[in-house]
């Protein structure tokens, strides 16, 4: 399977299956003489770790990494700095029927049609299992940037948003959805049990701010900052759209309404009244919050059951059993997180490589 490198000057490669022995990621890139150690990553990964609520899958996996290279005496060398997550709690025969039939919302089908097999366990490459690997290379990616502050929340579930009225960061790690908002937290527990009860499952909306992006990172046309940072979001299992800044908003506002107007600043640099455009304009940055939202879509492995064919033709249903998210987004958010700081390191030597 190609194409799982991401990143151009810092890169990472991610491998491994969702029921195989183990997966990982290879981080290409970055710079030797940081400090950096498995309990610099391991937060990242906790946040994200499955079972620590009903409101996740109660797969159980302590995702432990390991550095297996690229380090020594607790500083990066340079070379390729290696990452190992084992699994530990895989129950294949959850999927015994899948290996006869397509889950609709899933890659079965297309996997299948591209590659003409597929690991049926828990989607393999497919599973969001493989963004265990993606956080881990984005613990790496922030020992490149510690002049910026990444700090994802979920905006929305189930079509149910937060009100920005009552956003509090401290309440961001206070309950088991990632939510700013006490009140609207209270509600998504009664929402997301509902549809777990009934074999269901609810969408997400997560909203990221990157803080501290200096002004110049990014590209004009092709290596566009905001046009990686889709990109990169956009990779996550799951994920169907990105906005920058007010995204599709901005097509019902007026010229005036959508400017980001500019007045001098204390410190020689525009102070900004607005940021409509988060943070970027012309694929650079501006110095204002890098602003994405990212929508997750309804988790496809439901107890509802759908109808579906087999690898024959066949017309049947289907439904997925075994652990499984009934919101896949609360988890996105450390996932957001990585990804933005994976773009953010690899355009800050980009930049470094460009202007020195």
């Amino acid at each position: 399977m190609s194409f799982n490198t991401f990143g151009r000057v810092f890169r990472f490669t991610t491998w491994g299956e969702s029921h195989g022995p183990a997966l990982g990621a290879v981080v290409d890139g970055c710079p030797p003489g940081l400090t950096l150690s498995e309990g610099d990553i391991q937060p990242f990964l906790d946040k994200r770790r499955p079972g620590q609520s009903r409101f996740t899958t109660q797969r159980q996996e302590p995702d432990q990494v390991r550095i297996l290279s690229g380090t020594f005496e607790g500083r990066t060398t340079g070379t390729p700095i290696a990452l190992h997550i084992d699994n530990v709690d895989q129950r294949s025969k959850d999927y015994s029927d899948v290996a006869k039939a397509y889950r609709p919302g899933h890659a079965d089908y297309a996997y299948d049609a591209k590659y003409g097999f597929r690991d049926y366990r828990g989607g393999g490459r497919s599973s969001a299992r493989e963004t265990a690997a993606r956080v881990a290379a984005g613990a790496v990616a922030r020992a490149v940037i510690p002049e910026v502050t990444i700090l994802a929340w979920v905006e929305a579930i189930g079509g149910d948003a937060i009100d920005y009225a009552n956003f509090d960061v401290a309440e961001i790690g206070n309950n088991p959805f990632f939510c700013p908002d006490a009140e609207a937290a209270k509600r998504w527990e009664a929402l997301v049990d509902g549809a777990r009860k009934s074999g269901s499952s609810l969408g997400a909306v997560v909203t990221c701010e990157a803080m501290g992006v200096p002004p110049g990172w990014g590209a004009p046309l092709y290596a566009k900052l905001d046009s990686e940072l889709a990109s990169a979001c956009m990779s996550i299992n799951a994920v169907k759209g990105v906005e920058i800044g007010d995204g599709f908003a901005a097509a019902v506002l007026t010229g005036e309404e959508n400017a980001d107007a500019m007045r001098p600043g204390n410190d020689g640099k525009p102070h900004f009244l607005a940021n409509h455009a988060g943070g970027i304009a012309g694929g650079i940055s501006t110095g204002q919050p890098v602003r994405v939202r990212v929508a997750f879509k309804p988790t496809s492995s439901i107890l509802t059951p759908v109808e579906t064919v087999t690898r024959e033709g066949e017309a049947t249903e289907i439904m997925t059993k075994g652990r499984h998210d009934p919101c896949v987004g609360i988890r996105g958010v450390p996932v957001v997180e990585a990804m933005v700081a994976l773009v953010l390191a690899d355009q800050k030597l980009l930049h470094r490589a460009q202007i020195g």
